[in-house]
């Protein structure tokens, strides 16, 4: 009986209970199978450190790795009526709404804030592929001209980092209209003088791509990033030809013209900052290169004393 209750049973038991140790420890390349801890992926900013594959990272996330010290503000956005055309298939909208807030800690699909990256002001909105595939809805379209609107106030550039599979089918027209307003948006900027960079991510489709995703003064892309309007199936169906092999990936629409750069992740706020620098004709901060004087200085008058003596 003590046999029974000291080993029998305790091996039972533990084989029907449940371990509480994460199934998300090891997270598996989409490009080449490779299996990467995950604290190792978060490390290099969700970069798979082998393959170079980017994987899509959270909005907040994005932010954090784009301004100093991952420190900023949030910009606070307009409200929208909710569900205003009574949107049902499968669900109500107002329900993929509530799991979409429930699941990302966001309102909507874009997130605006202001900060200081490389010591200069900016401006940033950045769409959240979890939130509803980064669909651009009336939230989303208040957001964007928010956060353009704010860059003006302030005089700072504005950066858009994009990713989204189109518009909102569940606002209908109402989402269509989010097009052109935010076409608008871009003029002001350009009015203002202000320099407004598009970064295409990891996918930039649909009506997205079709307005202000491509009204950028330079466009930037991660590498690998799935950037176009329809999808490449649609296309191949309706001109009844293949298309070519990496179609609608950065890399071919760098060689095609419609990306400026595809700029690896690690590198995106070096580049972005120096091209507004550029832009704006001011001089790049750099610390880096200040210190290195600072040390240098030191040496050389050692340097000059033992010379003489």
């Amino acid at each position: 009986m003590n046999w029974i209750n000291n080993v029998v049973r305790p091996k039972i038991r533990s084989f029907l209970e449940k371990r509480d140790t994460p199934e998300n420890l090891w997270i598996k390349c989409p490009e080449t199978g490779e299996m990467v801890f995950h604290r190792d992926l978060e490390a290099n900013q969700w970069v798979v450190p082998n393959s170079n594959f980017h994987m899509r990272i959270a909005g907040k996330k994005r932010l954090e790795y784009f301004f100093d010290g991952g420190e900023y503000e949030t910009v606070a956005t307009p409200e929208v009526p909710v569900d205003p055309l009574k949107f049902r298939d499968q669900k109500r909208y107002v329900d993929r709404l509530k799991d979409a807030r429930t699941k990302t800690e966001l309102e909507d699909s874009v997130m605006v804030a202001k900060g200081k990256v490389n010591g200069y002001d900016m401006t940033a909105a950045v769409q959240d592929f979890a939130f509803m595939g980064g669909s651009l809805g009336m939230a989303a379209g208040e957001a964007i001209l928010k956060g353009m609107e704010t860059a003006v106030e302030n005089k700072t550039p504005f950066i858009m980092f994009a990713s989204s599979g189109g518009a909102r089918m569940q606002e209908g027209i109402l989402s269509l209209m989010q097009m052109p307003r935010t076409t608008v948006g871009v003029q002001m900027l350009r009015d203002a003088g202000l320099p407004y960079i598009v970064v295409l991510t990891n996918p930039t489709t649909g009506g997205v791509t079709a307005s202000y995703a491509m009204l950028g003064d330079v466009h930037l892309a991660e590498p690998g990033a799935l950037i176009g309007f329809a999808g490449q199936r649609v296309i191949e169906q309706t001109i009844r030809e293949k298309l070519p092999e990496g179609f609608q990936r950065s890399e071919y629409l760098v060689d095609h013209g419609m990306v400026d750069m595809v700029v690896h992740r690690h590198d995106m706020k070096d580049t972005i900052s120096n091209i507004c620098n550029l832009l704006l004709k001011r001089e790049a901060a750099v610390p880096a290169l200040d210190a290195a004087k600072q040390i240098e200085a030191p040496a050389a008058e050692a340097q000059e004393a033992n010379g003489a003596a």
